[in-house]
């Protein structure tokens, strides 16, 4: 089965928030648009990634002949939605040399002396790059809302900084791909559940996270305002369900692609002589 048939509305355009989303209408086991099943999702994975694989090479080609657009691909979302797999598996096609990956956990004291954004800006793709963040600067509207770490005309106006920051990026030359992904309580439990059960995966378990589950009505709040403030022309929000791990990652993946097309790359042309390079070759 051919890839265009398995998607039945492109992953970009279903996905996207809308105005109006409701996050409590969303069913995080679903898959939108996809009309495939699980054994199509991870085929489908791999032919894509190939895809995405060329693409990226691509721009990280322009990008070393001094174009300087990029990509950053946001990933928000609460413990167990898959962002770490997400890394290993979507951007695990591509070549790691034109990566920058950034991981955003609670700040430093350093971090702690600095505006919130500071951390932020010194993680951003250079030209060529695709930049994926594993949380962002949206913990700060996230988490900081929910703890009451800052009052709230603090963390309520940068929303707006936010949407400011992100048109000055975009301005510059760099696509912004933000991802929300939500997975359902019952799965979230069920993954805690197999950390604790599995060896191998004591080291992914937070006790926290459990401290974290008795606040989930507060954290969806805090998305639901999320979405509605900061999904924007410029830097859209694209809802992901991932209580289907496959589907999220193929959708992820179908974003990236379509990001990567849209700035309708080619290969950059030789900034030397060509004959002249193949006549030194011959005789050397």
């Amino acid at each position: 089965m051919a890839q265009d048939s398995l998607w039945e509305t492109p992953a970009a355009k279903t996905l996207r928030a809308e105005p109006g989303f409701e996050l409590d209408q969303l069913d995080r086991n679903s898959t939108p648009g996809f009309t495939g099943n699980k054994a199509d999702g991870e085929r489908l994975l791999e032919e894509r990634g190939a895809v995405l694989s060329d693409l990226q090479e691509l721009l990280y080609a322009n990008g070393r002949s001094g174009d300087s657009r990029s990509i950053l691909l946001v990933l928000q979302g609460m413990d167990t939605a898959g962002k770490g797999g997400m890394v290993r598996h979507v951007i695990g096609h591509v070549d790691p040399s034109g990566v920058q990956h950034a991981a955003f956990g609670v700040p430093t004291e350093e971090e702690k002396q600095h505006h919130y954004l500071w951390r932020i800006k010194k993680e951003l793709p250079r030209g060529g790059y695709l930049g994926v963040f594993d949380r962002s600067h949206y913990e700060d509207v996230l988490v900081v809302r929910v703890h009451d770490l800052v009052p709230e005309d603090v963390w309520s106006a940068r929303y707006d900084e936010i949407n400011q920051f992100e048109k000055e990026l975009v301005d510059a030359g760099t696509t912004i791909v933000k991802v929300a992904m939500f997975v359902s309580l019952d799965e979230q439990k069920k993954r805690l559940e197999e950390r604790l059960d599995r060896p191998d995966k004591y080291w992914k378990y937070n006790p926290g996270d459990v401290t974290e589950r008795g606040l989930w009505p507060a954290y969806q709040q805090a998305y639901q305002a999320m979405l509605d403030k900061t999904s924007t022309e410029h830097a859209p929000w694209y809802v992901v369900p991932c209580d289907r791990k496959w589907y999220s990652r193929i959708a992820v993946t179908e974003l990236l692609i379509d990001a990567l097309e849209k700035l309708d790359l080619d290969w950059p042309p030789a900034n030397f002589d060509i004959e002249a390079e193949k006549a030194r070759l011959a005789q050397s």
